[in-house]
């Protein structure tokens, strides 16, 4: 196989439809931020004529970083050498070794597509792995799969910990959904649209103050949740307390006499520990039936 170095316009260079390599959202963003710091790229990636482009074979990433980057020109090896499918991914799976990880569901597509004996050596791939792309037979997610944005944030201390508070109780009830969907690009813009109301409201420039600002609007509108199961024909549903009594603190005085008959109605067995709700039921039951007497 005749290769030559060319120089070449990143852009110009056609990437792989199906590529078993992929990199996490670190390591890539590491990369580009490399090849800034460089100026170039420091290892040349592979491509092969295509009817009248050059695909990469090896380096996809390298050449996406590299667009990423802001580079112009870059430096190419490339084979002018017509390569049948079989050499294309056998080539592709071996060179493929320098960054990143293997999605084991397409690398198990890409090396059944060999069918040249002596190509499928070639790829490089040992009885170890062989072994698991057997076991392997449903379709992976990985990051390389998913269009997605990372949004930071930066809190103050004890904004931090409302926010944390607030995000850990949303992880926790989600356990038990009996679904759990990515949201939308059009509710991120919608989130957006209400974090920019809250600044320009409140003449503030802080995205933690900003959420802030949101979380304390839902807090205060919590008891409008109960619109939701009001109404509802399953009674055995479960709903948030915040929904019931909003997320008001309460005198310490009048704590102390609630916690005190819930723990004398669990020590009597009427109720246990981890449904101490029950008790506010019965009470709430008998100030109902007394005031219907």
């Amino acid at each position: 196989m005749e290769t030559r170095v060319i120089e070449i316009n990143p852009k110009e260079l056609k990437l792989l439809e199906l590529n078993a390599r992929y990199m996490k959202h670190e390591e890539y963003a590491k990369l580009v931020a490399n090849i800034k710091r460089d100026g170039k790229l420091t290892s040349a990636p592979f491509a092969a004529l295509d009817g009248d482009a050059y695909v990469v074979l090896s380096g996809n990433h390298r050449v996406k970083a590299s667009v990423e980057a802001g580079l112009s020109v870059i430096h190419c090896i490339v084979t002018d050498d017509k390569l049948s499918e079989d050499q294309r991914i056998a080539i592709q799976l071996s060179h493929n070794a320098i960054v990143g990880q293997d999605d084991p569901f397409i690398l198990k597509q890409l090396y059944e597509k060999i069918l040249d004996i002596d190509m499928k050596e070639y790829s490089g791939l040992d009885d170890k792995t062989l072994e698991l792309l057997e076991k392997f037979n449903s379709l992976g997610m990985s990051e390389a799969n998913l269009k997605f944005q990372t949004l930071t944030m930066v809190f103050l201390p004890d904004d931090l910990k409302a926010a944390k508070e607030v995000i850990s109780e949303a992880m926790e009830r989600s356990k038990s959904a009996d679904e759990i969907w990515l949201a939308r690009f059009a509710e991120y813009d919608r989130w957006l649209d209400s974090q920019e109301a809250a600044s320009s409201s409140h003449n503030v420039k802080n995205v933690a103050t900003a959420v802030e600002i949101v979380l304390r609007i839902f807090e205060r509108n919590m008891a409008q949740l109960s619109e939701a199961w009001e109404n509802c024909i399953d009674d055995k549903r479960w709903v948030p307390v915040e929904s019931v009594i909003g997320r008001a603190k309460i005198p310490a005085g009048s704590a102390k006499i609630i916690k005190k008959a819930l723990d004398s109605m669990a020590g009597k067995g009427d109720i246990t520990v981890k449904n101490y709700w029950q008790g506010l039921e019965y009470l709430c039951a008998d100030y109902l039936a007394g005031s219907d007497a």
